[in-house]
C-alpha cells in the first residue's frame, strides 16, 4: 500500500475515533476549549507528547489500549480538534487566541 492510501486510512480511523469519543464524552474538548482557550488544548497535547516520550524511551507500557501508535494517533486527533475549535472561534479574520488566519491559499 502506498503512503497516500495509508494516510487516507489513518484519517478515517482518526475520524471514527473522534466520533466514538464524542458520543461517549460529549463535546468535552470543545467546551473546555471555549472556556479555557488554547492552553486547554496545549495541555492535552502536552500530556500525550509526554507519553510518547516515555514510551519511546522504553518506559514499560502498563495501559493495554494506549500503545505508542495509539498515543500518536490521539495526538494527531487533538491537533485536528484544536484547528476546528480555532476555526469556530473566528472573529473578523482573527482567532480568539490572537492568531491570524492564514490568507495565503497557495501554501
Amino acid at each position: 500500500m502506498d503512503k497516500y492510501m495509508r494516510h487516507e486510512e489513518l484519517c478515517r480511523l482518526l475520524n471514527q475515533t473522534y466520533r466514538a469519543k464524542n458520543e461517549a464524552y460529549g463535546d468535552s474538548f470543545g467546551r473546555t476549549f471555549r472556556e479555557l482557550g488554547i492552553i486547554s488544548a496545549v495541555t492535552r497535547m502536552y500530556d500525550k507528547f509526554n507519553r510518547v516520550k516515555a514510551l519511546a524511551a522504553g518506559v514499560e507500557n502498563r495501559v493495554a489500549d494506549e500503545s505508542l501508535m495509539d498515543t500518536l494517533l490521539d495526538l494527531a486527533n487533538y491537533c485536528m480538534m484544536t484547528v476546528i475549535e480555532m476555526e469556530n472561534g473566528k472573529v473578523e479574520g482573527e482567532l480568539k487566541n490572537g492568531c491570524r488566519e492564514n490568507t495565503d491559499k497557495n501554501k
